[in-house]
């Protein structure tokens, strides 16, 4: 084994487009603060002895600035790969987004020109020499999501030529197609080909995992499935499942805390005598925010009884503000929420709450506590941590999940849950019925059920697994 830390352990080395903490110029100075994030939350559970972040610091930073953007982020274990603006926004905006976003969850995507596509290729391989220039022989390189799918193989070529031996892992936090789906990509073998420089490569669900050895099955000739492997280049890369989860005492502390208690109790008694429904989704179009309007609006129309007896309090998170297409998204929605609250509010009470921004964990702990409904309609969903969420902070009033069939979350919480398709609005409506009137055994053998499985299925579970698979990659 190459060189190592103090401690004896050899380095863990991630990767991903944006790093976990966010760089802000603020009169003329950068800081850096900690960010949120799917994969900041599921890598919560990280316990190494030692770990290097590299990921792109979200904004384009004077050459004249970066010594002192490096010395706060290594303080934070983390190392900022450089990107030229107009590179990074082509790579992001262009081809991640725009390109392999909507592909990834069945949705069409749009016609691409060649600048964005190498765009993406150049990234990646930026990418690729920061990591290996970064590693030392023996650590272990673990690479997140699908902006980066070319850079396990561009990895190995490097490293090799560098005479390094590193394990090399990734984790693709998004569902994986059916391989039609796959195919209506441009570069499609190339993509496959650079995820396959990996040793090791995980999804979410089962069906994810198949999807893509079925991609490879179908498009790359060279390719031998055997079990959980591919035979790929004469080595063996193996595919796994690995269910992330979240920091369950995170948020049992949380609930705990004398400030937040007390949020609690003013939160229940501002919503004294409703039920009350929480959603919490980023803004985005595969979320499912227009259907689940549609879906409540339905069920206030034909419940006109509970109209002052019930509260859907939607947090709507801002993202990709930058594009057009989640502008228009965020105008429909607003319009929806107009509508609805203007049909069924009354001058003591509204159905809808509306919150376009994200809040605190402390408020948002505070309001999955005093919900009786979490009501989670995408239409496609990698995983849906929210769901978890929700799970651990309901010992109390054993609260009713509605999910979404096609979230990957419902792979495993679906014995627990209310399951629903967001494409029919009052199929929605008749899942949300069901949960405000389940009785109260119901709920809570459901909710115990669910309890079961998140507390197992922790973070930590995540990355220790994850990371077990790969140390077997390691040349003793």
């Amino acid at each position: 084994m190459g060189s190592v830390n103090s401690s004896g352990e050899p380095r863990l080395i991630i990767a991903s487009n944006r790093l976990p903490l966010s760089v802000k110029k603020i009169d003329g100075k950068y800081d850096v603060t900690p960010s949120s994030g799917g994969l900041v939350s599921a890598l919560r559970g990280l316990k190494t002895a030692e770990f290097l972040w590299l990921g792109w610091p979200g904004l384009a930073v004077d050459p004249s600035h970066r010594d002192r953007v490096d010395e706060q982020l290594a303080k934070e274990h983390a190392a900022a790969v450089y990107l030229d603006e107009d590179l990074a926004k082509d790579h992001y905006n262009g081809f991640s987004n725009a390109i392999l976003w909507p592909i990834l969850h069945y949705q069409a995507g749009k016609s691409m020109t060649p600048t964005v596509w190498e765009a993406y290729r150049r990234v990646n391989e930026i990418f690729a020499d920061s990591v290996s220039n970064e590693a030392r022989d023996g650590d272990l390189i673990w690479v997140h999501d699908y902006h980066l799918f070319l850079l396990p193989q561009m990895l190995r070529d490097r490293l090799q030529a560098q005479g390094k031996r590193c394990p090399i892992g990734f984790f693709l936090h998004t569902p994986f197609p059916a391989d039609d789906y796959w195919r209506g990509l441009p570069f499609e073998e190339d993509l496959l080909q650079g995820v396959l420089g990996s040793d090791v490569i995980g999804f979410h669900t089962d069906e994810y995992k198949k999807n893509f050895v079925a991609s490879c099955d179908v498009l790359l000739g060279s390719v031998q499935v055997i079990n959980d492997h591919l035979r790929y280049k004469d080595r063996m890369v193996k595919t796994g499942r690995y269910i992330a989860g979240i920091d369950v005492g995170r948020f049992t502390r949380t609930l705990e805390d004398r400030k937040v208690q007390a949020r609690i109790k003013e939160l229940e008694s501002l919503y004294k005598g409703k039920k009350v429904i929480i959603g919490v989704d980023r803004l985005d179009y595969t979320k499912g925010l227009t259907e689940k309007m549609e879906g409540y609006r339905i069920f206030l129309d034909e419940h006109p009884e509970l109209r002052d007896k019930v509260i859907l309090v939607q947090i709507a998170i801002p993202s990709r503000e930058d594009v057009k297409e989640y502008q228009d998204l965020e105008g429909e929605v607003s319009k929806s929420v107009g509508q609805i609250i203007g049909k069924h509010a009354t001058p003591h009470s509204t159905p809808l709450l509306y919150i376009h921004r994200s809040v605190s964990f402390e408020d948002l702990t505070a309001l999955y506590a005093i919900s009786d409904v979490c009501f989670l309609t995408s239409r496609r969903d990698g995983l849906n941590l929210v769901a978890s969420e929700y799970v651990a902070c309901q010992d109390r009033r054993h609260g009713v999940l509605v999910l979404s069939k096609f979230a990957g979350a419902a792979s495993f919480l679906s014995h627990g849950s209310v399951l629903c398709n967001p494409s029919s609005a009052e199929g929605l409506s008749e899942s949300l019925h069901q949960a405000m009137t389940m009785d109260e055994e119901d709920r809570i053998n459901r909710h115990s059920a669910l309890r079961d499985f998140v507390t197992t299925h922790t973070s930590e579970k995540w990355t220790k697994s994850f990371l077990d698979d790969l140390e077997k990659y390691r040349v003793q």
